[in-house]
């Protein structure tokens, strides 16, 4: 059964972490006056600013059409470095194939009623309102999207840059120094024992690289660990 979060003007209660408010907040005015510029007409989705090198990882620039006015100003009022950043228009009554994305994105909702951004994995519904707030998306889960009003949804959408190469050499913290187990050596006298049995009746042997007998636990052992950031 889906579910979704408590809104307030004054209050907001956000139950789930796959859309969370930011505190980037777009001025009042500005943000009335995109409401009211809102190209509900145009669909699907529009880019307004262009790479400078790699999609994934290099900032993008803002393209010359789109400089001096409401959209870059509403770009600008996110204070981080940017990925591609759409335009994107949901029709009424429409929604989107489910799918999961391998970037999280910034979401700025400009208009529309009745939308949600829908957590499939959860099944948990979110509203999305006209707040003028800018909104922390984890792109990674399985979601779709749907309006169920009867206007556009109209959302400024913006991509987080990935990290290249995000892993870093780390040392494990375990210093405890390993010991012998007792019954460390019967295992292998009983493999030796049991491959002259069968070899002596002229039967296959098959070798399988088991686990070895050995204490886990918070104790070292040398090699290399390495763990994303």
């Amino acid at each position: 059964m889906f579910t979704h979060e408590v809104f307030n003007r004054d209050i907001i209660v956000y139950k789930y972490s796959m859309l969370t408010p930011t505190n980037y907040i777009v001025n009042t005015k500005l943000f009335q006056e995109a409401c009211q510029t809102a190209p509900e007409n145009w669909g699907g989705r529009t880019t307004i600013n262009k790479p400078t090198g790699n999609f994934f990882y290099d900032p993008w620039e803002l393209k010359d059409e789109y400089k001096g006015t409401v959209w870059q100003t509403l770009y600008d009022s996110l204070p981080v470095t940017k990925g591609e950043a759409r335009i994107i228009v949901l029709g009424p009554g429409q929604a989107y194939q489910s799918h999961a994305d391998i970037d999280d994105r910034y979401h700025l909702n400009i208009l529309g009623d009745e939308s949600f951004l829908i957590d499939l994995m959860r099944e948990q519904m979110h509203k999305l309102n006209q707040d003028g707030i800018w909104y922390d998306m984890d792109a990674g889960f399985l979601h779709t999207a749907a309006n169920f009003g009867r206007r556009a949804r109209v959302q400024l959408v913006i991509r987080k840059l990935l990290k290249k190469n995000p892993y870093v050499k780390r040392k494990a913290f375990k210093n405890k120094a390993t010991s012998v187990h007792v019954n460390r050596n019967s295992q292998f006298e009983n493999i030796t024992a049991l491959r002259a049995l069968y070899t002596a009746a002229g039967n296959p042997v098959l070798s399988v690289d088991s686990k070895k007998k050995e204490l886990i636990g918070n104790l070292f052992r040398a090699g290399k660990v390495y763990r994303g950031f």
